[in-house]
């Protein structure tokens, strides 16, 4: 099965201001370079070609249009951003970033994301579309930037095939290693999109996002439980995740049945990761990814969300993508250290699992 990759140069436009993530290290005192660089894109680029060959096209990008963002964001909101960079750019909330050309970067994210849904609605499961894309959108909320995203790409690719009739239900699986806050706050009152989120455990890391993000936080009115908030420990790793799609992701996913499957594809679980700590190997990754392609039964697409330790995310994409498309490329992971999770992992399992039972037939 082939993959579709959607990219654009464009996307590597968008830059960070200085100073944008001015958190010094402790010991040394030094500040750290932004995580959000362009390179994250460039050496997943330069991985799927170097070693998909045959097995991936690149069809190109057309931007998104402004109403499709307005089918989630506020008018007011995404003024906001135009006119900041229409100045010369500038921080707009304490880790993220405006510059001149981030316009034309977010549109064409939202645009490769929006394609993406489309092509696997339209491919009847032929072909696995992969939108490559920055900025991040899975914290961006409707009138907010957040955690290095200003857009939410997901969740304007949901709502397009939802608002154009391709779909009727759209899940989304959101593996990075931070939650999809994000999409949560887009959909948090409807049933009509359900949102499963695995990631660190966000209550005990990390600067504070206006959610939570934990097991109370389940959706609200129609909503209420299409919301499968899931915080795992740190070092959960390849075995911890395989069971947490065992116990939750796959019956909550199937239970719901899904037109369409989006995948946030994060890569930033990876145990090589500065910006998380779930120590997940290229094997993970790719297993997950075959995880996803036999769940989704159907049109399934993955849109790229974190990932910042630049050598290791090119490995763990590639093989989040191989299993998606049932390929082997042969090639190993260089950085595969460990081979057991944390062993309290199944103890939080049972907590999420006693949170959702009421809605799912989690076990």
């Amino acid at each position: 099965m082939p993959v579709e990759v959607l990219y654009d140069e464009a996307c590597l436009a968008h830059a960070q201001p200085d100073g944008a993530y001015d958190l010094p290290l402790r010991e040394t005192d030094v500040a750290e370079p932004h995580p959000d660089r362009p390179e994250r894109l460039t050496v997943i680029e330069r991985m799927l070609r170097s070693h998909l060959g045959e097995h991936a096209t690149w069809p190109g990008v057309e931007p998104a249009t402004r109403d499709q963002l307005e089918r989630v964001h506020d008018p007011d909101y995404l003024d906001s951003v135009w006119e900041l960079a229409a100045s010369g750019g500038g921080r707009i909330e304490a880790t993220t970033g405006v510059a001149e050309a981030t316009p034309e970067a977010v549109l064409h994210a939202a645009g490769a994301s929006v394609a993406a849904a489309e092509r696997a609605l339209e491919s009847d499961a032929e072909t696995v579309p992969y939108a490559l894309v920055r900025p991040s959108g899975h914290h961006a909320q409707p009138a907010r930037a957040d955690g290095y995203c200003l857009v939410n790409n997901v969740a304007v690719a949901a709502e397009h095939a939802i608002a154009t009739g391709a779909a009727e239900r759209v899940a989304v699986v959101d593996w990075d290693v931070h939650p999809g806050n994000g999409t949560q706050e887009c959909f948090y009152d409807r049933d009509d999109v359900l949102l499963v989120s695995l990631h660190n455990d966000f209550g005990s890391w990390g600067p504070a996002h206006p959610q939570t993000s934990r097991l109370d936080e389940r959706g609200a009115g129609d909503g209420e439980g299409y919301t499968v908030n899931v915080p795992l420990p740190p070092g959960t790793g390849d075995d911890g995740y395989a069971r947490a799609f065992d116990r939750i992701v796959e019956p909550t996913v199937r239970a719901f049945d899904p037109d369409l499957l989006l995948v946030s594809a994060g890569q930033d679980g990876g145990q090589m990761d500065p910006n998380g700590s779930n120590v997940l190997t290229m094997d993970g990754f790719r297993e997950m990814g075959r995880r996803v392609r036999d769940l989704a039964d159907g049109p399934l697409a993955l849109v790229q969300e974190g990932g910042y330790n630049v050598s290791h995310l090119a490995y763990c994409t590639l093989g989040a993508v191989e299993g998606a498309i049932g390929v082997e490329s042969g090639v190993g992971d260089r950085y595969d250290l460990l081979e057991e999770c944390n062993p309290a992992t199944g103890e939080w399992l049972d907590d999420a699992v006693a949170a959702y039972e009421a809605f799912w037939p989690v076990e």
